[in-house]
């Protein structure tokens, strides 16, 4: 039989890591470049001129305002914001997109769902007197 030696076993997790990163970095630009494709098409659909915009659109559009980054770094220029709004109503809307937005972008990202942080500190018992 063969053992593994040490140098053999840090390449081995190296070569683990590498490749998970490299996933995830190739998941994250795939998906920024199909939202970019779905931001140009939604963009004239839900920032119409005619529209006053309020709470519930600004909320759809702080959540759609960092999809359109891909957009806007492949020279599209489309709009992030809606100038025709109801004031303090639609802005609280668009904070609330944003940041529901990035809960989910960042949540996902980050999520491991096979590792769990266990700390052994938790679970000792009292000591008996």
């Amino acid at each position: 039989m063969a053992s593994v030696t040490p140098t053999q076993a840090r390449d081995s997790a190296g070569s683990f890591r590498f490749r998970k990163w490299s996933l995830k970095i190739a998941s994250l630009v795939g998906a920024g470049l199909i939202f970019g494709l779905a931001y140009n098409w939604a963009a004239p659909r839900f920032y119409r001129p005619d529209q006053t915009s309020g709470f519930w659109m600004g909320a759809l559009h702080g959540a759609l305002m960092p999809v359109a980054a891909p957009s806007l770094l492949l020279g599209h220029d489309v709009p992030i914001y809606a100038t025709a709004n109801t004031g303090r109503g639609y802005k609280l809307g668009y904070i609330a997109g944003i940041n529901g937005c990035g809960l989910v972008f960042f949540g996902l990202v980050f999520w491991q769902p096979g590792r769990r942080q266990h700390d052994p500190a938790v679970n000792v018992p009292a000591p008996s007197q």
